[in-house]
C-alpha cells in the first residue's frame, strides 16, 4: 500500500507542477478549462489518499474485534476438547460427540493417599517375620457434570461449532488424530471466512502476516496436527489466556 500511496503523492506534485506550467505558457482562453480539469484530479487523488490509509485503519478495526470474539468460541472448544481427552484418552473430530459429551459426561473426582499393609508373599519368605509394604490408595469421593465445571448455566458449547463472524453459516473445522502415538486436536477457521466482505487485497494481504503481535498464517486456529500443543496461534495482546 506505501507504494500506492507514493505513487499517488507524485501524481499530485506532478499534476501541480503542470498547472503551473500551464499558468506560465498556456494561452488565456485554455487556462480555466486545463485548471478545473487538473485541480480535479489533483482532489480525486487526494481523496483516493486518504481512503486507502483511512480503509485500512478501518479494515483492521474491525479485524481485531472478529478475532477476539472468534478466539473466545476456540478457547471454548479447546476446553471441551480437553475435557474430552481427560474422560476418554483422545480427542474428537465431531463436534455432535463433543456437544452430547458435555451434556451427559463427568469429571470424577478422586483422592490419592498413601497406607502400609502386610506384605504376605515376604513375610512368608521371612519364616513368619512380619514384613510390610507401601501402597497407594485411591478413592473416588464425588462426581461433577463437566458442563456445570465447563460452562455453568450457559448452552453457548451447544452453537460452539458455528463461526460467529464473517461469512454467515461457516463453521469451525475441527480434526483430531495421533502425533507419534499422541492424541491432538486442531479447531481452525480461515481468515477470508472471518473477514468475508472486506476488501479482498487486504484479505490477502492478512494471510501472509508474519508479526510477533499479528495472528501468522491463513488461519485463526486453536491446537495443531502437526505439533503436540493445545494453545491459539494468537499473541497474547488478543488474549491473556492462550
Amino acid at each position: 500500500m506505501l507504494t500506492v500511496i507514493l505513487a499517488i503523492v507524485i501524481v499530485i506534485l506532478l499534476t501541480i507542477g503542470i498547472v503551473w506550467l500551464i499558468d506560465k505558457f498556456v494561452p488565456k482562453n485554455f487556462k480555466p478549462i486545463l485548471h478545473i480539469l487538473l485541480w480535479g484530479i489533483i482532489a480525486f487523488l487526494g481523496y483516493s489518499t486518504f481512503m486507502s490509509v483511512y480503509g485500512e485503519i478501518q479494515f483492521n478495526e474491525l479485524k481485531e474485534k472478529r478475532y477476539h470474539i472468534v478466539i473466545e468460541k476456540l478457547k471454548d472448544i479447546r476446553d471441551a476438547e480437553l475435557a474430552y481427552k481427560q474422560v476418554n484418552g483422545k480427542f474428537t473430530d465431531n463436534f455432535d460427540d463433543l456437544v452430547k459429551f458435555i451434556d451427559t459426561a463427568k469429571f470424577t473426582i478422586t483422592q490419592r493417599r498413601d497406607s502400609t499393609i502386610v506384605d504376605e508373599e515376604m513375610t512368608r519368605r521371612f519364616g513368619g517375620v512380619t514384613m510390610t509394604k507401601d501402597i497407594v490408595i485411591i478413592d473416588t469421593l464425588n462426581f461433577v457434570s463437566i458442563k456445570d465445571s465447563l460452562f455453568g448455566a450457559d448452552t453457548r458449547y451447544k452453537t460452539m461449532m458455528n463461526v460467529p463472524v464473517g461469512k454467515p453459516g461457516a463453521k469451525f473445522d475441527l480434526k483430531a488424530g495421533f502425533l507419534d502415538n499422541i492424541p491432538v486436536f486442531e479447531a481452525s477457521v480461515d481468515k477470508a471466512i472471518l473477514l468475508d466482505g472486506e476488501d479482498k487485497n487486504l484479505i490477502a494481504k492478512e494471510k501472509q502476516v508474519v508479526s510477533v503481535d499479528g495472528v501468522n498464517g491463513p488461519k485463526l486456529m486453536v491446537g495443531s496436527m502437526d505439533e503436540v500443543k493445545t494453545i491459539g496461534n494468537w499473541p497474547k495482546n488478543y488474549s491473556t489466556d492462550q
